[in-house]
């Protein structure tokens, strides 16, 4: 199994190309996370970001390049293969199930799953998110925008993935919701769980993460260290209005 720091990432992506019937979006993309690692994904609105993530939990196909996950080749594998292989997807936008109850929503995250530890891990949900323990009667639909997006991160870790990817957490939530789900993300990597965190808030994101990659049209224009990045020029200018 390989550690943080080991010769072969966790997630190894190189040369990955992808796009839609209008074109292509993605442009031989090369990305590694190391287990245990928060890595966050910048860039400006269609850059690219939630197609790369689609096309690692596949949900896009890819044109061209290779995926590699905890050493096996995963590219264009079906979603439920990916899931189950340990990799994780918090799509931008929550997508709960509006009518079903918090408890059904999280359970749902562990449909793959067949050993009896289901409700340990849903109770270390609810270790990470105290606000959802007397709702999970409710029906998901009649939470606020912050516990439905706290419901969908539970969700993803109710796969217990090695990789949880997390696509636009903070979209239109309020800063005090924002900073709990961001040190969310930051307890699970510390949890030995890898975190991509595609996030708006580029201040949020360098703070709390350990590396970063900044996309755009398509291509990496930049990566490394997240307090690097931050002091780069062309980021202070374009993400920080500096």
């Amino acid at each position: 199994m390989p550690e943080l720091g080991s010769a072969e990432p966790l997630l190894q992506v190189r040369g990955l190309t992808a796009g839609y019937h209008a074109g292509p979006v993605l442009f031989g993309v090369d990305m590694d996370v190391a287990v245990g690692e928060l890595v966050a994904l910048i860039g400006a609105n269609g850059a690219g970001k939630s197609t790369l993530l689609g096309v690692l939990s596949g949900l896009v196909p890819s044109a061209g390049g290779r995926v590699r996950f905890a050493g096996r080749d995963i590219t264009d594998a079906q979603p439920d293969a990916i899931v189950a292989a340990g990799l994780a997807h918090v799509p931008q936008g929550r997508r709960l199930f509006a009518t079903m109850s918090v408890e059904k929503n999280l359970r749902l995250g562990a449909y793959l799953r067949r050993d009896r530890e289901v409700r340990q891990d849903l109770d270390r949900v609810l270790d990470y998110f105290p606000a959802l323990a007397d709702k999970l009667a409710r029906d998901a639909g009649t939470l606020s925008g912050g516990e439905q997006q706290m419901v969908a991160i539970g969700r993803g870790l109710m796969a217990r993935p090695r990789l949880l990817m997390i696509d636009e957490p903070s979209l239109g939530l309020a800063p005090k919701v924002v900073e709990r789900v961001v040190d969310v993300a930051a307890e699970i990597s510390r949890g030995g769980i890898a975190v991509l965190l595609v996030e708006q808030d580029v201040v949020i994101a360098l703070d709390v993460a350990r590396r970063a990659y900044v996309l755009e049209n398509g291509r990496f224009a930049l990566s490394g260290r997240s307090e690097d990045v931050e002091r780069d020029p062309a980021v202070r200018r374009a993400y920080l209005g500096i």
